[in-house]
């Protein structure tokens, strides 16, 4: 390799370097920005006892799915959406109704909804992407 060419490989290879880093640190700072959690706050249900208690399930969105893609929660029980994948999700009730619906959850966002009371087998799936399915049963 001439010196010619061995500072253009260099050169070439620093640029895409650069590149590289500047693209990583904008994602970074994009994300961190967007990773505050929603307002929505967990809403009490009435215990066996006459208490009200706070009951809190959770789902994750990562790599385009539901985990678990099947969570049973008590009726009325809180549950706790977090989006870690690059880009916008919700997580819907598929039924006419819409008994819960989380809205669009942007990446790294966290958002709540109630369960129904009924108990039930309540199928939901993500209106963006609705290849992705999954199933609440509330007992």
């Amino acid at each position: 390799m001439t010196k010619s060419n061995h500072r253009s490989w260099l050169w070439a290879s620093g640029l895409v370097l650069a590149v590289a880093l500047t693209a990583c640190s904008s994602s970074s700072s994009s994300s961190s920005s967007s990773s505050a959690p929603s307002s929505a706050s967990a809403t009490p249900t009435a215990s066996s006892a006459g208490q009200k208690t706070v009951t809190s399930d959770s789902v994750v969105i990562k790599n385009f799915a539901f985990s678990p893609d099947s969570l049973t929660v008590s009726p009325g029980a809180v549950v706790t959406v977090r989006n870690e994948d690059s880009v916008t999700h919700t997580l819907t009730d598929k039924a006419d109704s819409k008994l819960f619906n989380t809205g669009p959850v942007s990446p790294g966002q966290t958002k709540t909804f109630t369960a129904p009371d009924k108990p039930g087998s309540y199928p939901f799936l993500c209106t963006i992407h609705q290849y992705m399915t999954g199933t609440l049963v509330v007992r």
